[in-house]
């Protein structure tokens, strides 16, 4: 399959009748209906003609929350020959500025509530905390079209086309126009780094995001009678394509949302995992398989995982490559050093330079940086070692720590020590003396019940090289995180481990 629009819209034509998403409230709509919608949004943003309507790969900044709704105008814009541009509503305003002058949208697509709150409400949103772009202008000086969803509110752009006014018009009944049918158009920028004055973004087309979602499904079984639960795009995209059902959370409590449903697959990020093991041990037995992404697990997260009953699974991938490779969790737990990433999927190319670092290829690559040549291959900018065909995480090349010569590398070491009794969660990190960039090996964990730290030094020299054993040990109360994934903090680790020295 080489196109995410074409293969969804196949199986509607093929099944109609079966149900494509059950949304946050329960509420069921078909494959039939989906596809209704999608071309109905589509008609609309194409306009009367090609000519007429929006050009191939026109921007549309894209804040609607996961829903019905977001779904259907994702792909709807996409079917038009949109590029969306994913925007957090909760970006400060100067970076947002700076996206939208990388990209120069033509189009908004949004819900009503964030134009009121980026407009007239702007000063209350401000003393809640909220700083809010606004979102009727994005860009001055060039015209810009809004489409959003919810009810009119005070702050929407006058023109401005609503969701439901779009799916009452006979327009997208036959779903029979196509415009922007080329696999290779951009479908997507996706913001990952990048200063505020000069933002970093993926541009993924509809070709490799259309690869990347059959990858998983080659490692990840999907088809009809399925149920995924998860908000998130790159799992339930692959329920659509594969005629499954795409159920939408709507935060609740997971594992009774996941009972209620039925749920066959679902996906956690590790931390999130955590919470919900330790309140409900025993996932519902409907559950087949759960898929782990976004951070490393710590093993007492795997363990648990395994217990609560699906077939757990963690995934390797960056936004550039989408996905790498996957490895069960007995798998990861049996790996003495390192932390298991699996073998490359089918299609993966994949290339260590001298210093350890891995880079990556193949036909989900994505085309480019934003205003930047095409990639043949992208710098993970982490260590790995090959074990006969699979992949093993050594660490992060910028965490890689430096003393007495030796090169020390702390995902080596970490999740083995994780695994010892009395230790929830650990982390090396080093501390670099200004005179001599020489850095003292700090370890940091998380106890958990019976933690001694005599007998974790005693443990130490049987999983850590002796060149690698920590100058000091800290015991944390939790560990920094950031961003939705709650991901290691490893600079504020760093900051805090050194305040306490």
């Amino acid at each position: 399959m080489n196109d995410i629009i074409n293969g969804i819209m196949t199986i509607a034509g093929r099944e109609p009748g079966r149900t494509a998403i059950i949304d946050g409230r329960g509420r069921e709509i078909t494959y039939g209906e989906l596809a209704r919608r999608v071309s109905a949004v589509r008609d609309v943003m194409g306009g009367p003609s090609p000519e007429e309507g929006m050009r191939p790969g026109d921007g549309v900044l894209f804040a609607v929350r996961p829903g019905v709704d977001a779904v259907a105008l994702a792909l709807g814009a996409v079917a038009a020959g949109g590029t969306l541009v994913l925007a957090d509503p909760g970006l400060a305003p100067d970076v947002l500025a700076a996206r939208m002058a990388a990209t120069r949208p033509a189009w908004v697509i949004s819900e009503s509530l964030l134009y009121t709150l980026s407009g007239p409400l702007r000063s209350l949103a401000r003393r809640r905390g909220l700083l809010l772009p606004n979102l009727a202008d994005p860009l001055p000086g060039r015209p810009v079209r809004h489409l959003y969803t919810g009810p009119w509110l005070p702050g929407v752009p006058r023109g401005a086309l609503r969701l439901p006014g779009i799916l009452r018009s006979p327009s997208g009944a036959s779903g029979q126009r196509a415009y922007g049918s080329d696999p290779d158009q951009p479908a997507a920028v996706i913001f990952t780094s990048g200063t505020t004055a000069h933002p970093r973004g993926v541009v993924h087309t509809r070709r490799s995001l259309a690869t990347g979602l059959e990858m998983f499904r080659s490692v990840f079984p999907l088809g009809p009678g399925d149920i995924v639960h998860t908000d998130q795009l790159m799992l339930g995209l692959p329920a659509l394509l594969a005629g499954a059902t795409w159920s939408l959370p709507g935060g609740g409590d997971l594992a009774a949302e996941l009972a209620t449903r039925r749920a066959t697959h679902t996906f956690a990020v590790p931390v999130h995992l955590d919470r919900l093991l330790r309140q409900t041990p025993r996932l519902p037995e409907t559950l087949r398989y759960l898929l782990l992404g976004a951070a490393p697990a710590p093993p007492g997260v795997l363990r648990r995982a395994i217990e609560a009953g699906p077939e757990v699974l963690s995934v390797y991938a960056m936004t550039e490559a989408l996905p790498i490779a996957i490895a069960s969790a007995r798998e990861k737990l049996a790996q003495a050093e390192g932390d298991l990433l699996g073998a490359p999927l089918p299609g993966v190319g994949v290339r260590i330079a001298e210093d350890g670092e891995l880079f990556v290829s193949g036909p989900h690559l994505a085309r480019c940086y934003l205003g930047e040549e095409p990639l043949r291959e992208i710098a993970t900018g982490d260590l790995v070692r090959l074990d006969a065909d699979r992949l093993v995480l050594l660490g992060r090349k910028k965490d890689m720590i430096l003393r007495d010569g030796v090169n020390i590398y702390p995902g080596l070491y970490e999740s083995g020590i994780a695994a010892l009794p009395g230790v929830a969660e650990a982390a090396i990190v080093g501390l670099a003396d200004p005179d001599t960039g020489d850095e003292e090996v700090v370890l940091a964990v998380v106890p958990t019940g019976g933690y001694d730290e005599n007998l974790l030094r005693g443990a130490l020299p049987e999983i850590v090289d002796s060149a690698a054993l920590p100058d000091r040990i800290e015991p944390l109360d939790a560990f920094p995180r950031s961003g939705r994934a709650d991901k290691l903090d490893r600079a504020a680790l760093r900051d805090l481990v050194a305040r306490r020295d």
